[in-house]
Parts: C-alpha cells; sequence; structure tokens
C-alpha cells in the first residue's frame, strides 16, 4: 500500500507561490512513491469554530459542513503538507479559520484522553509547512508558525519543516527564488520515504 501524501492549499490563488510549492513538494514525492492528491481550501464551504464546546464531550464538532470531509481526509493521509501565505502578518484567514475548527481534536486529545488517530499499524505520520510573504519583516512567520505547530500537533503529525519565504509576492515570484524550489523537491523526496 503506498503513503499517501495530502497537501491542502490554503491561499485563494490557486496558482500562487504556496500552491507552486505544494505542486512541486507533491510531484517529487509521487516520483517517490507517495499517493499524492492536492485540495485547495476556498473550494470548500466551513465555517468558523463557534466555541460552543459541542465537542468537549465527544471530540465531534456539532458544525455539518465541509471541514469535515476534509479532516477525514488529512486524518487518512500519512503524509500532509499545510500551504498557506501570510497575509497582514499572520497565516491566511482561510487557513486560520480552518484550523481554529481543530478544536474537536483538542477536545479528543486533552479532555477525552483519546488518540486522533485510530489505526496504530499506519506509518508515522509527517509533514510539513509551506509558506511565503511578500515583506522581509523580522519574524514574518514567527506567528503562524506557531499556529502551524498547535495544529500538527492537534492532528498528531510530525512537523519536519518549515519552508517559509520572504520577498515573495507576485505569481511566479517563488520560481526565482533562489534555492526555494529545489529545497522544496528535497522535502518532497523525503516525504515519500516509508
Amino acid at each position: 500500500m503506498p503513503v499517501k501524501c495530502l497537501a491542502l492549499a490554503c491561499s485563494p490563488r490557486k496558482n500562487g507561490n504556496t500552491a507552486t510549492l505544494a505542486r512541486h513538494v507533491l510531484e517529487n514525492a509521487n516520483a517517490a512513491g507517495c499517493q499524492t492528491e492536492l485540495l485547495f481550501l476556498t473550494e470548500y464551504d466551513y465555517e468558523p469554530c463557534r466555541a460552543c464546546g459541542g465537542c468537549d464531550d465527544t471530540g465531534k464538532c456539532v458544525v455539518d459542513d465541509d471541514a469535515k470531509f476534509l479532516y477525514d481526509k488529512i486524518l487518512a493521509a500519512d503524509r500532509f503538507i499545510l500551504a498557506a501565505p501570510i497575509f497582514s502578518m499572520g497565516i491566511c484567514g482561510q487557513a486560520k479559520m480552518f484550523i481554529d475548527r481543530s478544536q474537536k481534536f483538542w477536545a479528543m486529545k486533552y479532555l477525552l484522553g483519546e488518540s486522533v488517530v485510530k489505526d496504530s499499524n499506519r506509518p508515522e505520520r509527517r509533514g510539513i509547512y509551506l509558506s511565503c510573504a511578500g515583506t522581509t519583516f523580522t519574524n514574518v512567520f514567527a506567528g503562524a508558525i506557531q499556529v502551524v505547530r498547535y495544529f500538527f500537533k492537534m492532528l498528531e503529525i510530525e512537523l519536519l519543516a518549515n519552508l517559509c519565504y520572504d520577498n515573495v509576492d507576485a505569481i511566479g515570484a517563488i520560481l526565482k527564488k533562489p534555492g526555494a524550489m529545489d529545497e522544496a523537491a528535497s522535502y518532497g523526496r523525503i516525504l515519500g520515504e516509508p
């Protein structure tokens, strides 16, 4: 059974820089033997967390929307790539709203004492975060990385790397960023390892 690698592209630009990076990582993961899939977050309809506490007793979100489908896809993946740019000094709103809905996993782990991943025979789950920012401000990625660490921890995914590139704004700019595509390719191959 091949290792499953899922990329979730969170930018509203389907041909933007983070989506370009995600495609490149997936191409290399596929060449290494992974079964790959790319999903665009903007194609799905999901609400923000209501902070209602409805998941506290069950570990299940009471909101019935596309977030459930997306979380099922992420939980089924052995490798996960989150591709989300920086908007206004933080992770883009589309990604943040979706990550906030991971509260149900926090409830499973810390209130109910359950594992998010039920199958103990699966390969160790690993993933990476891909991001670009138009600015070169110091620590522009710091807040986003903190959010991503939380998200991966809730999903029981080992975060292997944060591939973050500043001064990348215009569509296609990532292709001119020295070393970026090579680094992405390298991590694609790493994700392809069993």
